[in-house]
């Protein structure tokens, strides 16, 4: 079982920028279809992007195309959340997750799906 620690949160200002790594142990990542995921206080958690097991597929929610990006170094047994353009709307913990995937160009963008999670992030953007 893989087990995947987040991190690289903070505080910014709106409009700067955070790099989110997660670090995973116990199993290789290339097995996995890969995730990010926010929650905001009061809020549903909800999908931020998802990378494919080779990362030749990526997917976004709308609220973020644009400004951040998903990537991953199986070698290094990571993936990454660069985040752009920050604004006080992507305030919230982020999550990366991790879904044990056959085929190595599936995209995972539900929950439900991910068997894996960290601990999550905290990200705050202030104004």
């Amino acid at each position: 079982q893989v087990q995947l620690v987040e991190s690289g949160g903070g505080l910014v200002q709106a409009g700067g920028s955070l790099r989110l790594s997660c670090a995973a142990s116990g199993r290789t990542l290339s097995s996995y279809a890969l995730g990010w995921f926010r929650q905001a206080p009061g809020k549903e958690r909800v999908f931020v992007a998802a990378i494919s097991r080779i990362g030749t597929g990526t997917s976004y929610h709308d609220s973020v195309k644009g400004r951040f990006s998903i990537s991953r170094d199986n070698a290094k047994n990571t993936l990454y959340l660069q985040m752009n353009s920050l604004t006080p709307e992507d305030t919230a913990v982020y999550y990366c997750a991790a879904s044990v995937q056959g085929q190595y160009i599936v995209l995972v963008t539900t929950a439900k799906e991910y068997a894996y999670w960290g601990q999550g992030t905290q990200v705050t953007v202030s104004s």
